[in-house]
């Protein structure tokens, strides 16, 4: 813009109609033509063609200047129409090419609509004040009519395409300047249009305008942002902003308010232009109206669409199954499984949530491949929900999930196991048959079924277990629970040398309530952490009390079982630590018993186990045999003391494969350099065969029952007596 100013002011600096002013005039046209070569050069646009035909209409328009001084200055003629007026009018069509191809990504019905609307009112002003009486002043002479016409007719063409230009939203500064550039060759050729019509000026005051066209035409080429110019910008052509609105609104008004302007309709011509314009303008206004209900029924759709489906899998979300399982109720009993992974948070806690997100997209794709023609929804987390056939076909989709829900998933670089368990109900209520599948679900889980089928027994089940939910907190303060102790001995002597320790909950109305029954409650609603921490500062207190008390007759250690939950909490050790400093118990006098099953996944529980084993703990790996993988867990847990399951013990007295097991244990222990404990010894025989085998600590009913008060004054049960 600032060139074109200075451009400008050097123009009117010259002697007016002089040679110089007019060669400095027609230099500036041919700059411009060149300089859209550079810029195309320069920056490489995506449509080069649309920027070859602006420099060829720009460099029309100054080869038609200069036909016309020669004319003038060589010639001394001024001729109407001349051969100038066939370059300058050819200098339109190639500018409104050049537009069109620049323009014509956008190729949306409701931006179309906008920029026809747009010509048609805009072009009705023009055809009334411009075009019509041009048309009239040179009716004598046709080629006279034919030229005077044509000029701003090619306007009016400009004029459609810069209707379209600016319903564009989004454009380039380069799109911009174009833009300005036509609406200024616009507004100088109507002005001068006009002012020589009703007037003797020779229209020199408007070479302005098309001085700063030029320039801005040059502009807009070389501006870097001109290689970006061409990107359609379809996603949002059709939303209108608010300089749009009001644009469209004033050309829409134009037509009615021609009417009331005066001289303006009092002939046919006029009247029939009028009344055109308005139907155009009627039909188009009915068009976009239309297309803006589509686009908001497009949105709906696809807001529905958003909002009915999970995110991450693309499966239907809980909404969408609990709607469809309505509609399946109200035809008959819905049928439904309830599929929930096992240990699913291990993955997302020790992989990262990348990791757990493609296992979930993975075992989703699994499930709706096993499941054609069912329903299949995330509803949430680790859990997905099927809505079933009626009959044998849901059995095997059933069957088909089991199997698929096997194989290993390969995600991150990792291959994973990730099994799942299967909840089956059905009902006539939809709510109901969804409960009832989650309960199902979570007795799967307990019981290490791949599935289960709802049954009343399973809601008389949940119902204890809420019982005992509710009732847990409670017990813990008011001190219903007693911790009791189990001898571990040392044979052939019999000498008690560490006590396990047990929790009991005495129930004021219902008496002693099992372990059994308990513990596995206060995993899920997370109790056991309080429950575990109360469990383990009573039992350093109390072996801290016998030694004071027994001095060499007290046990040596005490061990204590602690849960996964505990473990997977980062400041488990920090509490073992705080209890052993107040208690006053020595590291090495205590004991953590730990599951196979609550170190398998790794992660946070085997590094709790190091940080304990760095104060000085032991730890003993319970149940061994039983769990998961139990060699391979020796590799990466650190281990002191092997605990070997009562199942390898109940049948030691009989020749088999119990007896061949149990040695083979006690010969890794001894090759590893690790304790071993048989458990479960109920007789004298089994504690005879198990010595015999290798084993010199032995725990069990036939050594003493749990209790609070354990006698260590003498050996208990020793071999031979």
């Amino acid at each position: 813009m600032a060139a074109g100013v200075a451009a400008t002011v050097v123009y009117y600096l010259l002697p007016e109609d002089g040679l110089a002013a007019n060669l400095f005039y027609n230099a500036v046209g041919l700059l411009s033509a060149l300089a859209i070569l550079i810029g195309v050069r320069l920056h490489r646009p995506a449509r080069p063609a649309a920027w070859y035909w602006f420099s060829a209409g720009q460099a029309a328009s100054a080869v038609g200047d200069l036909v016309w001084e020669y004319y003038q200055y060589v010639l001394h003629q001024e001729p109407d129409p001349s051969i100038a007026d066939v370059f300058y009018l050819g200098s339109y069509p190639l500018l409104a090419v050049g537009l069109w191809m620049l323009i014509r990504g956008h190729r949306e019905r409701a931006a179309l609509a906008d920029a026809t609307m747009a010509g048609a009112g805009l072009g009705l002003a023009f055809w009334i004040f411009v075009l019509h009486p041009i048309a009239a002043e040179h009716a004598s002479s046709p080629l006279a009519w034919l030229i005077s016409t044509a000029y701003p007719a090619c306007d009016a063409l400009l004029l459609a395409m810069l209707a379209r230009l600016l319903m564009a939203r989004g454009g380039t500064r380069s799109t911009r300047m174009l833009a300005m550039a036509t609406l200024l060759l616009l507004v100088a050729d109507a002005a001068y249009s006009i002012i020589t019509l009703h007037s003797d000026s020779d229209g020199e005051q408007f070479a302005a305008g098309w001085l700063l066209s030029y320039t801005l035409w040059a502009a807009a080429a070389l501006h870097p942002s001109m290689a970006a110019s061409a990107e359609p910008v379809e996603s949002r052509a059709a939303r209108l902003g608010r300089s749009q609105i009001a644009l469209l609104t004033g050309c829409a008004m134009l037509s009615p308010a021609m009417l009331f302007l005066p001289h303006v309709g009092d002939n046919t011509v006029d009247r029939v232009a009028i009344g055109a314009s308005s139907a155009v303008l009627l039909v188009l206004a009915a068009a976009r109206a239309r297309g803006l209900m589509r686009q908001v029924q497009e949105h709906s759709a696809e807001l529905r669409q958003i909002a009915l489906h999970d995110d991450l899998t693309g499966l239907p979300n809980r909404r969408h199954f609990e709607h469809s399982l309505a509609e399946a109720a109200r035809t008959g009993r819905a049928r439904m499984a309830f599929l929930g992974l096992d240990d699913f948070k291990n993955v997302n806690d020790e992989l990262g949530r990348p990791v757990g997100d493609l296992v979930l997209t993975t075992l989703a794709g699994r499930i709706s491949r096993a499941a054609p023609g069912v329903l299949v929804s995330r509803l949430g987390g680790d859990e997905f929900a099927l809505l079933l056939p009626a009959g044998d076909e849901g059995d095997r989709v059933v069957e088909g999930l089991v199997a698929v829900l096997c194989a290993p998933v390969e995600a991150g670089g990792h291959e994973l196991l990730v099994g799942a368990s299967i909840g089956l109900a059905e009902a006539a209520d939809p709510v109901e048959a969804l409960r009832r599948a989650e309960v199902s679900m979570h007795a799967a889980k307990e019981t290490g079924e791949p599935y289960r089928s709802w049954s009343p027994a399973l809601d008389e089940r949940a119902g204890e277990h809420a019982r005992l939910g509710a009732e847990l907190q409670a017990a813990l303060h008011a001190g219903h629970f007693q911790v009791v102790y189990q001898p571990i001995v040392a044979v052939p002597g019999g000498r008690t040398v560490a006590v396990e320790a047990l929790v009991r909950w005495q129930h004021p109305q219902r008496g002693t309530i099992s372990p059994a029954m308990f513990i596995p409650v206060a995993e899920r609603n997370g109790l056991i952490v309080d429950l575990g921490a109360w469990v383990l500062r009573t039992a350093c207190e109390q072996l801290v009390g016998w030694r004071a008390e027994l001095g060499p007759d007290a046990p040596e250690r005490v061990s204590v079982n602690v849960s996964a939950r505990q473990l997977a909490r980062p400041q488990f050790p920090a509490t073992v630590a705080e209890i052993l400093a107040t208690t006053g118990l020595p590291p090495q006098c205590l004991t953590v018993e730990v599951t196979e099953t609550a170190v398998f996944g790794g992660g946070q529980a085997v590094t709790a186990l190091h940080e304990l084993r760095a104060l000085g703990v032991s730890i003993a790996l319970d149940d061994f045999g039983t769990g998961h993988s139990s060699l391979g867990l020796l590799h990466t847990v650190p281990v002191d003391v092997l605990k070997v399951d009562k199942s390898f013990v109940d049948n030691i007295t009989e020749a088999g494969r119990h007896a061949v097991i149990a040695q083979a244990l006690i010969q890794v222990s001894e090759g590893l350099g690790l304790k071993a404990v048989a458990e479960g010894v109920e007789t004298a025989e089994q504690a005879d065969v198990l010595y015999g085998l290798g084993y010199r600590l032995l725990q069990g009913y036939h050594f003493g029952r749990p209790t609070a008060t354990p006698e260590f004054s003498r050996a208990i049960y020793p071999l031979g007596a």
